[in-house]
């Protein structure tokens, strides 16, 4: 029999590159997936239960660190070097230095720790490598998407005829959902044959509130709108858009000789995890004709819990919903969504088709045309007609196969079980709240959250000798407190601007935070401000 691995004995690992034998090949890899686990386990154990952030943690100091005395990027490596000296340079130049979001007192933007289940399904998903394009690409892999796409619309609360698709991120979501206004709600209000462009998008108006994510107003942009198109109204004192200024400015719009055209609003807030007046706004929408987006990104998942799911209510009455597993389904990087009311609106705004992609046609184009007769015409007919080819639904053409790791996670926990995850860190805000409130030395804002973010400060010496401090002093307290915290490694807090100031914010989407945690964070922060 020939050596199976005579092509690529150039390699030290020869066995780890040939591998379509098993007899040569399988022990050798068994071998590298215990490595590769053993030093995951090692920064698990070893660096993220120790530290939330790792060292150094400035800058231009990480940078020198991994870069060493080039300060930048060097030539790309030329010869082979075995898989155990590439994951002992992971385990000395990486490892050491990330962000860890499985320690217990990491509570940063919204990157929760991945549960194992989602791992697994990234691994799977990498091995078995579907491309979830073109049908043919990934075939199984697009059932798979499908299927959890369902189970998304399900959650949302829509029904038969709904349809959506796995994103990036709620970026992309988003960019997609404002695609749909522009060409399919859009270019219904004004009656055109084709998809809005140009002059078309002038004098349009879609509104929003003070706390929506930025990714709506650059989608608006990169989609040819003109930047007036956005009308970014202002919310409550819990950071929540309300119908009624809403509608004051539809209707001054309309007497201006504007086009009213989409309200997008957010349930689950980046920056307080506020849920704007979803039901209101979505009756107003109604009411006024317009396309009614909900970017619950982060706020979707509350879904999953029967005793937390009110907290987002609506959600079923919107055209578009954002949902990011990633966030609050404690999934590995990368997975967003965005589910539709009515799926074909997707195909109607995304569907163009290359030649080298043929299924999935109804019949090649101009096939039919001046067919002799029906035999011709049934030979020209695409036998693939009716394929499921996610290519037509979105902006990407090759995509990941990233519904798999939700799948197994799903499977793995059941809804039962990733709600009881969201209401433990709902729990766990609540608790940082209260201990917060009932403090002289701390103030949250707003007092009570909607979900699971926290918004509080630290008042040095109580909350009657801070009012004596400056304004700009007490700002750049806190931010002095989040960067001794990070570099302490006990603990990871981003910092954010409320009402022109700044505060410290604990995202709590990690299901390994503990009330005892919370006590130890805030100890933290004490020690940290009198030293």
């Amino acid at each position: 029999m020939d050596d199976p691995l005579a092509p690529f004995r150039w390699h030290p690992e020869p066995q780890l590159i040939g591998i379509r034998d098993a007899a040569t090949s399988r022990a050798a890899l068994e071998r590298a997936g215990d490595a590769i686990w053993r030093s995951s386990m090692d920064w698990l154990y070893g660096q993220a239960m120790t530290r939330a952030f790792g060292l150094p943690t400035g800058y231009a100091e990480l940078r020198r660190a991994y870069y060493g005395d080039a300060g930048g990027p060097g030539p790309a490596p030329e010869q082979p070097v075995t898989l155990d000296e590439v994951l002992a340079e992971f385990d000395q130049r990486i490892a050491p230095h990330t962000l860890n979001s499985y320690h217990p007192r990491a509570l940063s933007y919204f990157t929760p720790p991945p549960l194992l289940a989602s791992i697994a399904g990234e691994v799977l998903a990498q091995w078995t490598n579907q491309g979830i394009d073109v049908w043919h690409a990934g075939p199984i892999g697009a059932f798979v998407e499908e299927e959890v796409v369902r189970w998304l619309c399900d959650l949302v609360g829509y029904g038969d005829g709904s349809f959506g698709l796995c994103t990036s991120g709620g970026v992309m979501a988003n960019f997609i959902a404002m695609a749909l206004v522009r060409d399919v709600h859009l270019r219904a209000l004004r009656g055109t044959p084709r998809p809005p462009r140009g002059a078309a998008l002038e004098g349009v108006r879609i509104y929003t509130g003070d706390q929506t994510h930025f990714s709506i107003a650059r989608a608006l942009d990169e989609l040819g709108f003109p930047p007036e198109t956005l009308v970014i109204l202002p919310s409550d004192d819990g950071f929540r858009l309300h119908a009624a200024p809403v509608a004051e400015a539809i209707a001054r719009d309309r007497a201006a000789g504007l086009l009213p055209v989409a309200i997008a609003c957010v349930a689950g807030s980046t920056n307080t995890g506020s849920v704007d007046l979803v039901p209101e706004l979505a009756a107003l929408a109604k009411a006024e004709g317009l396309w009614f987006h909900v970017d619950a990104a982060y706020g979707g998942a509350a879904r999953l819990s029967k005793r937390d799911a009110g907290r987002v209510p609506g959600l079923e009455l919107a055209d578009s919903v954002t949902v990011d597993p990633h966030k609050w389904f404690f999934q590995a990087y990368d997975l967003g969504a965005l589910v539709v009311r009515d799926g074909r609106h997707l195909h109607q705004t995304f569907d163009r088709s290359p030649e080298y992609y043929r299924g999935g046609e109804g019949a090649t184009e101009g096939a039919t045309e001046g067919a002799a007769d029906g035999a011709e015409a049934e030979a020209a007919h695409d036998s693939h007609a009716g394929q499921l080819n996610f290519y037509k639904l979105g902006m990407e053409g090759t995509r990941r196969f990233r519904a798999l790791k939700l799948w197994t996670t799903w499977k793995h926990l059941g809804t039962d079980g990733l709600g009881r995850l969201v209401e433990m860190n709902d729990d766990v805000a609540a608790y940082l709240a209260a201990r917060c409130n009932e403090a002289d030395d701390m103030e949250t804002v707003p007092a009570v959250p909607e979900l699971s973010v926290v918004c509080f400060r630290h008042l040095p010496g109580g909350a009657a000798a801070a009012a004596t401090m400056s304004p700009t002093a007490l700002d750049a307290h806190q931010d002095r407190l989040a960067a001794a915290l990070e570099a302490s490694g006990d603990g990871w807090l981003s910092t954010t601007t409320l009402n022109g100031r700044t505060f410290l914010r604990a995202g709590v989407v990690n299901y390994l935070t503990t009330e005892a945690d919370i006590d130890r964070l805030l100890a933290t922060l004490r020690g940290l401000a009198t030293a």
